[in-house]
């Protein structure tokens, strides 16, 4: 699950938050000596993906980020393929999200909303149908599917040597 916030664990201040970002993105670049910000076409655009693999980088995601470029997303690599629900606790701007599996889009949840509530167990799970089997998820600007015509059944191909 992703965005779970552990039992008396405060939100943490700018610098920690930006200090744990970069941690985050140097761990990234260690899948298998693969690029640090692979690409993606999706749509009529190629969107440059931030890499969450370790539990605790899939579980913060974009948490507590107030924008995000039409250009840029993250993906979240599941190795081996498993099902999951995510959530957008602690997630402050709307999000596409793209479920990915065998280089296909199987699910895409538009123009998610951020969870308003302090609890993140009142938080709603995505897909909304429940649990969706993936090897990857894909996280883009709320509203960038319909605005580059992406699609469920649309095949996705990463590209890790830029």
């Amino acid at each position: 699950m992703r965005g779970h916030k552990m039992p008396g664990h405060k939100k943490p201040d700018l610098l920690r938050f930006f200090l744990a970002l970069g941690a985050a993105l140097i761990s990234s670049s260690s899948y298998q000596g693969l690029a640090m910000m692979p690409t993606v076409k999706l749509g009529d655009q190629e969107v440059k993906l931030e890499v969450a693999q370790t539990d605790k980088e899939i579980q913060q995601g974009l948490m507590f980020r107030t924008s995000l470029p039409e250009t840029q997303g993250m993906v979240f690599l599941f190795k081996p393929p498993r099902p999951v629900a995510f959530w957008m606790y602690n997630c402050f701007i709307n999000l596409d999200m793209l479920f990915v599996k065998d280089g296909k889009i199987v699910k895409i949840s538009h123009d998610v909303p951020p969870c308003k509530s302090t609890n993140p167990d009142e938080c709603p799970r995505y897909p909304s149908e429940g649990t969706v089997e993936v090897s990857e998820v894909i996280e883009v600007a709320g509203g960038y599917c319909k605005r580059h015509g992406v699609k469920e059944g649309d095949n996705v191909n990463f590209n890790f040597s830029k």
